[in-house]
């Protein structure tokens, strides 16, 4: 009896509305369509055919990155400004079994492959796509075989031609697949839009337009309900449109909903209402959709950006979509964490750089309060690297940028579409004519938001791209001495900074004098001369390449222009591939303020000072160094008037920033024992922060950011290893080989320390510690229970954590999973 209730339960639980008609949908099933691939690395050209037999391929589950199992190489195709990486083709294939799907419409969806995918479906083509960014789907209907007879999926991914990307792109079906049954007559995909046209403190305006697809092959006709549910599942709003005519196969509804006293989507509070669709054919529910609502207004105007009709200074960094050690195989708790890092540091925006990001993404800056800047494209038809997507852009920008802004249109952290970055068209008088081309495509598909491009070039008579006029916001990339004559050079515009520092650092790592700034090299023409001969770069901010800056300098140049709107520096973490000043065997970038682990860098500390409303006092560097040695002691901080030092009780002096300082300095011979800091606001103190010279490395200590998991096969817990000195001190030069074992239902998804120039592969279960940190991820099973991590390591103490693996709440058994969505079999 339960059973038979459950899927009734499910949907009250899930905060569906009783329809118009007083019945529950019968509506579209949407299946996780990860598990029980196979896969080859290597191109086997009949793989796509039903009988090929596949028994040696290996199982895995989606997804799936092989670039970033491969084994570190100068000799990879894609160099190391591609992460030095294997690439190459690969191929996957599942075999599946539905149920009876009598007059219903099966599709698969694919949130990204990278790249150039074609996918069969029982020996028949269904489709190609070259841009490893782009969601699509295909309809599976036409191919498929009757009831319990076995289906054949097969994809090839070719990312073989390199080089294709100035950063590391990965391989593979890298981002989420799902199984989407509807009835024919349904919400078209991404069939959606969903805005509020007026909105105020008391109402605000719904208008919601609805794309149905009618894919029963004659003339039909349908109601349609829409209703808006609050964040708790209760109705707000509702209405109903009778008697719809369908009489082509698209056919497109407008509807006008009101809310009174609407709770507003910010940064701070991401209020998210839902709009809940729902497709009649007489009193039958035929399909359901839901649609994400915040309720917000989001304008620019030359006094700044106003969310709410409130000032808001855009404090935001660019994102690469790698996920460090676990590759670019999207997950959603890893992108979670990143963006609460982020937020730590005060962060409210993301540019996504320089491509569409996975949909879960987008949610999760829904949910947590961050403005998007979705970015379209990196080149258009002149490339950067000779196999990039020049090569597709004639055929398929129109395609991909269609879809891209339906897709994502209804996100309310999307508040400015770019159309691209550093295009090379902007100096020739094709520019202008492809930006009015690519502006008029979002136009006609999002209103609502404005359109930017992030350029390089200032002179206006030399920027083809802003002379097309259809810019909304000019946007710029570097160039910060510039800033002040932007008002005089393109009068009544609006502007904001695309790219800001790109300033060089190496966590844990120091170069004296720290007011000396290292500049690599010093133009486009010269190789790296200088440098260090590890391959690093200095954590004080000194370090930048010509064309960029310091942190400080950048952020300066920002807060001194009040006409610049914001800023997104590049950037926010650390990524694959663009291993700039170093060549090899540097193969990640330097320019993040977090690195590729996920540990803050100093500069990290700057940005916290500076953004946020919390009392921050940072000290650096470590304390260990040669007897006599003079070295540059700083400190960043907040909500303090002054800092004092002192060494070893004795004080060093006090401090205070001056004009547009953003951080103090003592210069102090070296003595070991403890250096302190402190904070101090009209005479009572603030803060207070102590580094103790370290000794010998003695013992791990090994935290966990999340003990309580989810036990559904994704969810990770990353485990942060200090190696520590007998007192308990950071033993800032450690590299100890750190070894991780794992007793339970979890697995070693990935392992880091966060050097750019380490050749340590990342899915192994040991690392080296670098600095004295390191970083193991540990990846739950589909298994309840105890998972134990031990971390060891020749002549130190070892430390464990103990994490908790539970069933995920309110979710299905495997076999109720197959009995009531439809599931695929193996």
């Amino acid at each position: 009896m339960l059973r038979s209730l459950l899927p009734f339960l499910l949907l009250l639980l899930l905060g569906v509305p009783s329809t118009a008609f007083g019945a529950q949908p019968e509506t579209r099933v949407v299946v996780d369509f990860s598990k029980n691939w196979k896969f080859f690395l290597g191109d086997q050209t009949q793989a796509k055919e039903v009988l090929f037999n596949d028994a040696t391929w290996r199982k895995l589950t989606l997804p799936h990155d092989w670039s970033i199992e491969g084994k570190f190489d100068e000799k990879n195709p894609a160099k190391p400004e591609g992460g030095g990486l294997p690439t190459g083709v690969g191929w996957y294939r599942k075999t599946f079994t539905l149920p009876p799907v009598k007059n219903k419409r099966v599709y698969i969806e694919f949130d990204g492959v990278h790249q150039h995918s074609e996918v069969w479906l029982n020996g028949r083509s269904l489709g190609y796509r070259p841009n490893g960014y782009i969601s699509f789907r295909y309809d599976l209907t036409p191919h498929l075989r009757p009831s319990g007879q076995v289906n054949v999926l097969a994809v090839r991914v070719d990312n073989s031609a390199q080089p294709n990307s100035r950063w590391y792109t990965g391989s593979g079906i890298y981002r989420n697949v799902r199984l989407v049954t509807t009835h024919p007559v349904a919400v078209d995909q991404w069939g959606t839009f969903v805005t509020t046209p007026q909105v105020s403190s008391t109402a605000a305006t719904v208008a919601v337009q609805t794309q149905i697809r009618n894919a029963a092959g004659n003339k039909q006709q349908a109601n349609l309900e829409t209703v808006v549910l609050d964040a708790q599942g209760k109705e707000v709003a509702r209405q109903l449109t009778k008697g719809i005519k369908l009489t082509d196969s698209i056919t497109r509804v407008a509807q006008t909903l009101s809310l009174s006293n609407p709770q507003l989507w910010s940064t701070t509070r991401p209020y998210l209402y839902r709009v809940h669709t729902t497709v009649f054919q007489g009193k039958k529910a035929v399909d359901s959709y839901d649609t994400p609502l915040g309720v917000r207004t989001a304008v620019f105007k030359p006094q700044g950006f106003q969310l709410n009709g409130q000032l808001l200074r855009i404090q935001g960094v660019n994102q690469h979509h790698d996920l460090g050690a676990l590759g670019a195989a999207f997950n959603v708790r890893a992108a979670e964490r990143q963006l609460e890092i982020l937020r730590a540091m005060g962060c409210n925006a993301i540019r996504m750089s320089h491509n569409p990001p996975a949909p879960e993404l987008l949610d999760l800056c829904d949910r947590m309060g961050f403005l998007v800047m979705d970015e379209a494209f990196d080149m258009w038809q002149k490339k950067k690297n000779g196999k990039d997507y020049h090569l597709d852009f004639k055929q398929w920008h129109r395609r991909d940028l269609e879809d891209q802004i339906r897709r994502d249109r209804n996100h309310p952290s999307v508040f400015i579409w770019s159309i691209g970055n550093e295009i090379r068209e902007q100096f020739d008088s094709t520019g202008t004519r492809l930006t009015k081309e690519l502006t008029a495509l979002v136009k006609q598909l999002d209103s609502t938001r404005p359109v930017t491009s992030a350029l390089t070039e200032q002179e206006p008579d030399k920027n083809f791209i802003s002379q097309a006029g259809v810019l909304d916001v000019l946007s710029f990339n570097y160039k910060h001495a510039e800033y002040p004559k932007l008002p005089q050079r393109f009068p009544g515009q609006i502007f904001l900074a695309t790219e800001t520092a790109a300033a060089f650092e190496t966590r844990g790592h120091y170069d004296l004098p720290s007011d000396s700034v290292r500049v690599w090299p010093l133009d486009g023409k010269t190789k790296l001369t200088t440098g260090n001969p590890d391959f690093t770069a200095s954590s004080y901010d000194n370090a930048r390449p010509y064309w960029g800056a310091t942190h400080e300098a950048a952020w300066g140049a920002i807060k001194q222009n009040p006409h610049l709107t914001g800023t997104f520096v590049w950037s926010g973490f650390d990524y694959l591939g663009e291993p700039l000043p170093y060549p090899w065997p540097a193969h990640s970038s330097y320019f993040g303020v977090i690195d590729l682990a996920g540990f803050p860098k100093d500069a990290y500390y700057l940005y916290q000072s500076e953004w946020t409303n919390q009392p921050v006092l940072h000290l650096l560097p470590h304390w260990n160094w040669r007897p006599g040695q003079t070295v540059d002691v700083w400190a960043y901080y907040s909500q303090a008037d002054e800092v004092e030092l002192l060494l070893n009780g004795k004080s060093l002096g006090t401090r205070k920033k001056q004009g547009a300082d953003l951080h103090v300095q003592w210069r102090v011979p070296y003595a070991p024992g403890t250096l302190q800091a402190v904070s101090r606001k009209g005479g009572q103190t603030v803060l207070t922060r102590t580094i103790n010279t370290a000794g010998p490395a003695a013992k791990i200590e090994l935290t966990a950011d999340r003990s309580k998991l989810q036990a559904d096969g994704k969810d990770l817990s990353f485990l942060t290893v200090r190696v520590l000195d007998a007192a308990g001190n950071l033993v800032p030069d450690a590299a100890n080989l750190v070894k991780f074992a794992v007793n339970g239902p979890g697995l070693v998804a990935g392992v880091d320390n966060g050097y750019q120039a380490s050749l340590e592969p990342f899915k192994a279960e040991s690392r080296k510690a670098y600095n004295g940190m390191c970083l193991a991820i540990i990846q739950t099973t589909e298994k309840e229970g105890t998972i134990t991590v031990q971390a060891t390591a020749d002549n130190l103490t070892s430390a464990a954590v103990t994490l908790t693996s539970a069933a995920v709440p309110g979710a299905l058994t495997g076999k109720e999973q197959a009995s009531q969505s439809h599931a695929a079999k193996n």
